[in-house]
């Protein structure tokens, strides 16, 4: 499915949401979910391909699987907050969609640590053979 088609059963959603929500608001919201993670799996179909590309070119690379594997987790972890943050912000809920904005922040320094640790450790030996 390319992004035209993703656009446009986007466009007849809203469209059929906009009139639902006159009649039946929570229906709409319901609709709109729907939608929303139905697009969301058939957008991460496409990630697949850019997660084997990349794991191609990092064993050509010689880079470490497990430094990869963490990047793509905090890339997977920052996708599906923002899924969760704006179908609560289109149910109307804000509160609740700033709280998995933090939620989504500190997961992604968590999963960030031992990438942090290594570079922290080799400029503490760099900086151990200069002194």
């Amino acid at each position: 499915m390319d992004i035209v088609q993703i656009v446009g059963i986007a466009l007849v959603v809203t469209s059929v949401g906009a009139i639902l929500k006159q009649f039946r608001p929570e229906m709409a919201v319901q609709l709109t979910i729907v939608a929303s993670v139905a697009l969301f799996i058939v957008v991460m179909d496409k990630v697949k391909l850019v997660v084997d590309l990349l794991e191609s070119l990092a064993n050509q690379a010689s880079i470490s699987s497990f430094y990869l594997f963490i990047v793509l987790k905090i890339v997977g972890v920052a996708f599906i907050a923002e899924l969760g943050s704006q179908i609560c912000r289109d149910a109307g809920d804000g509160a609740l969609a700033a709280k998995v904005d933090i939620a989504a922040k500190v997961s992604v320094i968590v999963l960030a640590m031992p990438i942090i640790t290594a570079i922290i450790q080799s400029m503490m030996t760099l900086l151990g053979d200069v002194l």
